[in-house]
């Protein structure tokens, strides 16, 4: 029995990490396109819903799609409706590809791994590298959902689990609350509804137990961008306590219905697992249709219960602890804590700074303001605090790495001026000037700016992590960046030559924040070479290697 259920809880994990896998590879080629998307679909709540299911089945979360679609709404990229109705799409989405994932495909599982492991060795660009990580997790979901239905089997001719499965029947309350609480803890409705259809497909769970599971896998779904956004800003906890109250009330109705023997029609579909789908998309297609027309509703409801202004100190708790520097790696540990809160408060102004391009928002100027305060100060204390460090005995490596957190804090202060100073600054001029972007150099930039606010999220994960494929794609992003740049210079050129009046009138600002968004994310970018350095992935210089001289000396 140990060793039965040694083998379901490795097939779970085994799941729970094919999907992560599957978003992993999603994030890391094809995130900047699609925010873009994201935000081109969200202009009205049909097409926003539509948006929201399209991305939740390319990247295998709802709950990644709610994030981007909350820090849409704080950044001011769209109105809290428009993302809220993104999330709700986003849930459909999730159940759609719930359905995919379940068909049964066994017999493709060698190919469809095969053909992802070698897309994934034999690839020469980064994003095909991707596309062979996406489909080597599709194959690792479709393994590990064959793990559960194997272990699940025997298990449930254990007597004790037989009774549990008894009990559940006569206790459907019990069985709803829990599968809540699972996939709280899991992270991911996509993987516990897998994982409940699979137990009710081998028999494990009876069908009306597997519908409480469900439903509650729905609830519990909700809470996941509930506690991960609660500290967030206003519009963020805007849409997840948008998203909690709809899908709670209609995951309550349906709790009631199933109690009420609304859906035993239901429980006539042969295939038990078939039937927990079948109730999982119904139940997020509800929401959908239900909620979509009262969307405004919905978020005036949640502005009564999400404070108007919540309390925000300005002032930060310092990881530089001076009693440390009586023990070299400690106080270097302190510096490198540092120097993430500082790269943390670069990326808080760098999300909201285009918006004020299209409308000036004087809080959020200050905001930025403010946090550039924050930034200075920490550099200047982070310098002070390595000095004092370097004035004690260290070995080489230590001194290396004293200099090198030096230089990345004077990397870091450089984005927040680039952001603070010029960027804002820049916004406040064609405010006072009443002057606009077109609409094409509005959308270049946005999208500039997108991949710069991305390779930001990336910076910080170098940070914390020091993984040294995080690293590797940071350095070359810096030089796709780079040519990016180029390339929206010369759009920006041709619409010179076509004569338009809003393209002439910005051009001298239109070409300075181009160069200024590049520049921060060299500055970013800077985060990673020291690693890349140590793993033998830097180049010591981009210039050629001088030809040997034929002519005169």
């Amino acid at each position: 029995m140990i060793l039965l259920a040694g083998h379901l809880a490795a097939a779970v994990a085994l799941l729970l990490w094919s999907v992560r896998l599957i978003r992993t590879g999603v994030e890391r080629a094809f995130m900047p396109e699609l925010k873009r998307r994201l935000r081109a679909l969200s202009g009205r709540t049909v097409s926003a819903a539509s948006g929201g299911i399209l991305a939740a089945m390319v990247m295998q979360s709802a709950t990644a799609v709610a994030l981007i679609g909350a820090g849409f709404a704080v950044s001011g990229m769209l109105a809290v409706p428009a993302a809220l109705a993104l999330v709700l799409g986003a849930d459909l989405g999730s159940a759609l590809m719930a359905q995919v994932l379940f068909l049964p495909v066994q017999s493709a599982i060698p190919f469809v791994l095969l053909a992802g492991i070698l897309t994934f060795f034999k690839a020469r660009s980064r994003k095909t590298k991707q596309v062979g990580r996406i489909t080597i997790g599709f194959a690792l979901v479709l393994i590990a959902l064959d793990m559960i239905r194997q272990a699940t089997a025997p298990i449930g001719e254990n007597d004790i689990v037989q009774s549990i499965a008894t009990y559940f029947k006569s206790d459907l309350v019990s069985a709803f609350v829990i599968a809540a609480l699972l996939t709280w803890v899991m992270h991911s409705s996509l993987a516990a509804v897998l994982t409940f259809a699979t137990f009710a497909a081998t028999g494990l769970v009876s069908a009306p137990v597997a519908a409480a599971l469900v439903i509650g896998a729905n609830l519990g779904g909700a809470f996941i961008p509930f506690v991960l956004l609660i500290g967030d800003d206003r519009p963020a906890r805007l849409v997840a306590v948008g998203n909690l109250l709809a899908r709670g009330v209609v995951t309550l109705v349906f709790f009631a219905a199933l109690h009420l023997g609304v859906f035993q029609p239901l429980f006539a579909i042969p295939n038990a697992g078939q039937q927990a789908i079948v109730l999982h998309i119904a139940l997020n297609t509800a929401v959908v249709v239900l909620a979509l027309p009262f969307i405004s509703l919905l978020v005036r409801l949640a502005e009564t219960l999400v404070p108007e202004r919540a309390e925000n100190s300005t002032a930060t708790v310092t990881a530089l602890d001076k009693t440390a520097l009586e023990h070299t790696p400690l106080a270097l540990a302190c510096a490198q804590r540092e120097l993430l809160t500082m790269a943390e408060t670069v990326q808080t102004t760098l999300v909201p700074v285009m918006c004020l391009f299209r409308d000036w928002n004087a809080d959020t100027a200050r905001m930025i303001d403010l946090c550039e305060d924050q930034i200075d100060h920490m550099h200047f204390e982070t310098k002070i605090y390595i000095s004092q460090l370097r004035e004690r005995t260290l070995t080489e490596a230590e001194e290396k790495k004293t200099l090198e957190i030096v230089a990345m804090a004077n990397s870091l202060e450089e984005a927040g001026d680039r952001i603070a100073v010029n960027l804002a600054t820049l916004a406040k001029k064609m405010r006072d000037d009443a002057l606009a972007f077109s609409e094409q150099g509005t959308n270049d930039l946005e999208h500039f700016h997108d991949q710069v606010v991305t390779n930001g999220q990336l910076a910080l994960q170098v940070l914390t992590t020091g993984d040294a494929e995080a690293a590797r794609q940071l350095v070359a992003e810096k030089d796709r960046i780079r040519v990016e740049e180029q390339r929206l210079q010369e759009c920006h050129l041709k619409r010179l030559q076509q004569g338009g009046t809003a393209s002439i009138e910005t051009t001298n600002i239109h070409q300075e924040v181009l160069r200024l968004l590049k520049q921060i994310n060299a500055a970013l970018s800077y985060v990673a070479y020291p690693i890349a350095e140590e793993t033998g992935d830097l180049l010591g210089s981009r210039l050629a290697k001088p030809k040997r001289s034929m002519g005169l000396a």
